[in-house]
């Protein structure tokens, strides 16, 4: 007999942009070094920016990055032991954007379903899960991992629980797999904030309903399977607009419309909510269009609820974290690699914040699909 998705919801009749905001990324950076210094090797925000993000732009939603590594110390590995100062300073960044700020913070461990080794992310580490490698963390260390962490931000209704960072190039099956113990471990702490769980091929929405990897299942033939005793999570989309998707080039070539298209249906198909939680363009006029054409069409279809663009951070300095070498990062008051304005001022000021639907986000109570 088959089963109907367990996701599914008797009615969804709200459909809008309740979540608008940036990516925070920093706690990630220097895999090679662990567990690093803080301000050195890794930093989660300036507290500075997220001011100026909430107070002038009005955005609800940062994205913030962690690294596993980090937080579950190599010597204890993957589970509910955790790195006591590195936890206490993604604490503080993750209370000063909820608690002082008023905003939402989407957490995100940035591994892309592995653990042990992100010196060379996103191909080192063994996949999580994987029974045939003896060094691999375990699908059970996974669901400890997430309850722990659950467990410390429960009574923070602002959180919201993203699983992992791009999971690709492992069975399908293991991603749902591992995305439904995260989300068992959440709920058996009582907490009832707001779930986002990726899927294959880097979470990469142009590619939902494909085959990705090497012979991988799409991530449509798996992720309507996932149960949520209370309904409230939603899925976790990537796209970026250049020729490979990757966010590494300056021209934006892929048309963001065309190809969520089919990810859309899919999420119409199963009545599930999705957020976009990461996308980015380069610093021309075509991807300023480009821009502006993805978000036009997220606030037209329903099943979006949310997106986070790629990225702002503490530590990026002159860096492009996207999209071209002379854009530059979304952190207010940086500069490119050419001395000039950054992505802030280029491409958020000019394509992005007119894309904010200010009155419609979500200020007050948990977390939540609407």
């Amino acid at each position: 007999m088959k089963l109907l998705p367990v996701l599914t919801f008797a009615a969804f009749t709200y459909g809008k942009i309740i979540y608008a905001g940036v990516n925070e990324s920093g706690g990630e950076f220097t895999t090679n070094h662990i567990p690093g210094t803080f301000g050195v090797d890794y930093s989660f925000i300036n507290k500075s920016t997220v001011d100026i993000f909430v107070d002038q732009e009005k955005i609800n939603l940062f994205r913030v990055t962690l690294l596993m590594e980090r937080m579950c110390p190599l010597s204890t590995g993957l589970g509910s032991r955790f790195n006591e100062t590195y936890f206490s300073e993604f604490a503080d960044a993750i209370n000063h954007i909820t608690v002082t700020k008023g905003a939402y913070a989407l957490l995100d461990p940035h591994n892309y379903m592995r653990y042990n080794d992100p010196s060379g992310q996103p191909f080192t580490g063994s996949v999580i899960g994987n029974s045939s490698d003896p060094t691999a963390a375990t699908t059970q260390q996974f669901k400890q991992f997430w309850t722990e962490l659950a467990r410390r931000f429960v009574r923070n209704p602002k959180v919201i629980f993203g699983i992992n960072n791009e999971p690709h190039d492992m069975p399908t099956e293991l991603i749902l797999a591992n995305n439904q113990a995260a989300i068992d471990g959440i709920r058996s702490t009582g907490a009832r904030q707001l779930i986002l769980a990726p899927g294959n091929g880097f979470t990469g929405g142009h590619t939902w309903t494909q085959i990705t990897g090497n012979g991988d299942a799409p991530s449509s033939d798996f992720l309507n399977k996932l149960r949520d005793p209370l309904h409230n999570t939603g899925i976790d989309i990537h796209e970026y607009l250049d020729v490979d998707f990757s966010g590494q080039h300056d021209n934006c070539t892929q048309p963001g419309p065309e190809n969520l298209a089919a990810v859309t249906a899919w999420l119409k198909e199963n009545n599930l909510k999705a957020v976009l939680s990461e996308f980015g363009g380069g610093n021309n006029d075509g991807c300023r269009q480009a821009l502006d054409d993805l978000l036009k069409y997220l606030a037209a279809n329903d099943v979006w609820i949310g997106w986070t663009m790629w990225a702002a951070g503490p530590i990026w300095g002159t860096n492009s974290p996207c999209c071209g070498a002379d854009t530059g990062s979304l952190e207010p008051g940086d500069l490119d690699v050419l001395g000039e304005p950054n992505a802030f001022t280029t491409i958020w000021k000019p394509t992005i914040r007119p894309n904010i639907p200010v009155r419609d986000l979500k200020r007050s109570g948990v977390s939540s699909l609407q």
